[in-house]
């Protein structure tokens, strides 16, 4: 038995914002796990009220520069929801588009950054050997296929981080349609290393499986919303009253406040959209990743990290078709239907649904906000998978379970510069 005491382990890398970790262990046991999220408060949902709605997505996109463009559409869509606007199809076309992008240069992020050296037994991606053709293939992969995701962005939203042309009603302007040919050649490019990647976490052996509740955004498309939200439970509802089936959890420790969903912990991200929603996968992705699909539905943590490789195919699968289909018709920004009402929007954002409720007033002011993003909801649960593989690895010694603590986190790709509104690891 080691002894575990009085230790502490500095900053957690590989992983987007800061937390801390205090685990108490007595007699062998652990008596207390806390993780405690200490990005500071940033008070967005205060800081909009009182503002115009069309300053509302610019406004709101600075919570987060990883997934700017998940809150700047959430937003939108919920401001058009209050206001009875409807978009055109191509405006949709052009927001899936955008938020294509953004998955793929996010799980890019994630999975080779972040997630990928622990699979390979590095500490870092810059540990690796430029001069090994099988480790340099790694580095040029990683790059590419982020560089893909930052040019798709960057040629419909204007830009891959705070994007300008998504707005209320419409789309400010329409890529240069000479640009669409080399952007679909590039995607294509992209098609092997991201099936390369995907057979790499596929044959990765990490586990921590427990029972879990998933829960997703469901709609026509696979990504990136609809309006209806369903669990593994079994039960759908409404989008719009996903906030009824929340419950606020107080962590006194946290700068975060956590969710349970009907009462209980449950999981959003990957893991969760490809448990319940991957029949609505682009048929190519559905082909060339079948014996990689046979897994879900999977109630194993770490195969988060393989939704996500699966989810970089669909988006360049669904980008490469939708570019090819673009009818690059002139953009009509749509009006109001009224002046005031309260609207909501769920997208899904790379780590899970993204909600938004607003009220609007009959000056266009905003009056009240809610906001609740995904690392919120999945932190319950990730604090308990924690106690339980500190539980698995008891007897090792405080390296062994540092390192498996940072894997587990890793996985869940938590982002808490967006829960707070990362790893110091105090053992006593």
């Amino acid at each position: 038995m080691h002894n575990h005491d009085d230790i502490t382990i500095d900053q957690l890398s590989k992983i987007e914002g800061h937390a801390t970790l205090d685990v108490r262990i007595r007699d062998g046991k652990v008596e207390s796990c806390r993780l405690q999220i200490t990005e500071n408060k940033r008070f967005y949902t205060q800081a909009i009220r009182g503002k115009h709605y069309l300053a509302a997505p610019q406004l709101m996109s600075r919570i987060c520069g990883t997934c700017s463009i998940a809150h700047i559409i959430c937003c939108i869509r919920a401001i058009e929801d209050a206001l009875g606007i409807k978009v055109s199809d191509q405006t949709e076309v052009l927001r899936i588009l955008s938020m294509n992008g953004m998955y793929i240069r996010d799980h890019a992020l994630h999975l080779y950054l972040f997630a990928l050296p622990d699979v390979l037994g590095k500490d870092s991606l810059l540990d690796l050997d430029e001069n090994k053709p099988e480790e340099r293939r790694w580095l040029e992969e990683a790059f590419a296929v982020k560089g893909a995701g930052n040019k798709l962005s960057q040629l419909i939203a204007g830009r891959a981080v705070h994007a300008p042309y998504p707005i209320v009603g419409g789309h400010l302007r329409l890529p240069e349609k000479g640009e669409i040919p080399s952007m679909i050649e590039e995607l294509r490019k992209m098609r092997p290393f991201v099936l390369n990647v995907i057979r790499t976490f596929h044959e990765c052996k990490f586990d921590l499986t427990r029972k879990t509740n998933f829960v997703t955004v469901s709609g026509k498309n696979f990504l990136p919303y609809g309006h209806r939200v369903k669990a593994s439970s079994g039960i759908k509802f409404s989008m719009k009253s996903y906030y009824e089936y929340l419950e606020q959890v107080i962590i006194p420790y946290s700068q975060a406040v956590g969710y349970v969903f009907e009462g209980t912990e449950f999981m959003l991200g990957a893991i969760a959209r490809l448990n319940l929603n991957k029949a609505a996968l682009e048929r190519s992705t559905k082909k060339d990743a079948s014996k990689f699909l046979r897994l879900f539905p999977s109630e194993n943590v770490f195969h988060n990290n393989l939704g996500q490789a699966i989810e970089t195919l669909h988006c360049i699968d669904q980008s490469i078709r939708l570019l090819e289909a673009l009818e690059f018709k002139k953009e009509e920004k749509s009006e109001p239907a009224r002046k005031s009402g309260t609207g909501f929007s769920a997208v899904e954002a790379p780590r899970g649904i993204l909600f938004y409720k607003l009220s609007i007033s009959e000056k266009g002011i905003i009056d009240d906000a809610i906001v609740v993003v995904p690392t919120q909801q999945n932190q319950v649960k990730m604090e308990k998978d924690i106690k339980q593989v500190v539980e698995m690895n008891i007897d090792r010694d405080r390296e062994s379970i540092q390192h498996e603590i940072e894997k587990l986190i890793r996985a869940y790709d938590p982002c808490m510069s967006c829960a707070s509104h990362f790893l110091k690891v105090n053992w006593n």
